[in-house]
């Protein structure tokens, strides 16, 4: 997939004497994509898009060539989505079912506990893909309200014992469309207190909507000294982040060199041609003719 020569951006910082670290991001463009790639509705897209929001979050404090996954997997009609992002600002992810079967229209997306219905139960996962490692490091939680801040909040707190505060909005237009996106989380640093935390927490809980004001132009940075200015904010650095999947012909073709001989050669000889193979996590289409799969058939035959 070829990747865009704009990014989203996020910024990481340091609060209260350095107690707490912080990290913010503009995920419009991020999101914005995702929707177009995905051709998702506004449900669908608030639902992978701050998955991706939280992943992208979570991957700020990744170093090298370092790799963390978000996944769900739930009884209700969402059935779970997979979101991935890397130490580099690589961020990637798909829906298992778009879209999303609703027996009756959501009332509002904007209650913690309005996409409940959605998800039913199920588990989150999150997975630490380390450069050089063989196997992710991974841990999961039972899904508690189907609100993707909150539950990565609670994995950190069940999972690693450090306090996470983290808020997440997409804000659409008339149309559906998104017209901004933003996130922000917040973590305790080691040997911090519980009583500045909590104050900072609570703060989260009833911060202006971030989506909103970068639809209305606002920046991540004003917008940060805004809300945070009494807490001794410091800003540390500022990266880009952008949606980008590594999927490419090369690794299309060996995903059919997976499929039996016979399936192979069915695809040969029948098509229709050219033969379409869809990447799950940005929907780029691979198309492979006739004469490409005679190829992948002779390979195929000449394995022991």
């Amino acid at each position: 997939m070829a990747l865009s020569s704009e990014s989203s951006h996020i910024l990481t910082f340091l609060l209260a004497d350095k107690s707490v670290r912080g990290v913010i991001l503009d995920s419009t463009l991020l999101v914005q994509e995702m929707q177009s790639r995905h051709d998702l509705g506004a449900l669908e897209t608030l639902i992978l898009g701050q998955a991706l929001q939280a992943t992208a979050l979570m991957a700020s404090s990744l170093k090298g060539h370092d790799e963390i996954g978000l996944r769900i997997d739930c009884s209700g009609p969402i059935k779970g989505l997979i979101a991935e992002a890397t130490a580099t600002g690589e961020v990637r992810g798909y829906l298992k079912q778009v879209p999303v079967p609703l027996e009756r229209p959501l009332e509002s997306f904007h209650s913690i506990n309005s996409l409940n219905p959605c998800w039913g139960e199920g588990l989150l996962t999150i997975s630490h893909y380390l450069e050089g490692g063989r196997q992710p490091f991974s841990g999961n939680i039972a899904l508690q309200s189907g609100n993707i801040a909150s539950e990565v909040a609670h994995y950190y707190q069940i999972s690693e014992q450090l306090p996470t505060a983290i808020h997440l909005t997409i804000f659409f237009d008339l149309q559906g469309k998104v017209a901004g996106a933003g996130g922000l989380l917040l973590q305790t640093m080691p040997g911090a207190g519980d009583e500045i935390f909590t104050i900072l927490e609570q703060r989260t809980k009833t911060l202006p909507p971030l989506g909103k004001a970068l639809a209305g132009g606002q920046k991540i940075s004003p917008w940060l000294h805004e809300q945070f200015a009494p807490f001794h904010l410091d800003i540390l650095e500022e990266h880009p982040v952008h949606f980008h999947c590594r999927c490419n012909a090369l690794r299309m073709r060996l995903l059919l060199l997976q499929l039996s001989l016979a399936d192979l050669e069915e695809m040969r000889d029948n098509g229709p041609f050219p033969v379409q193979v869809s990447c799950h996590f940005c929907n780029e289409q691979y198309r492979f003719g006739q004469h490409a799969l005679t190829e992948l058939c002779q390979e195929k035959g000449a394995w022991p």
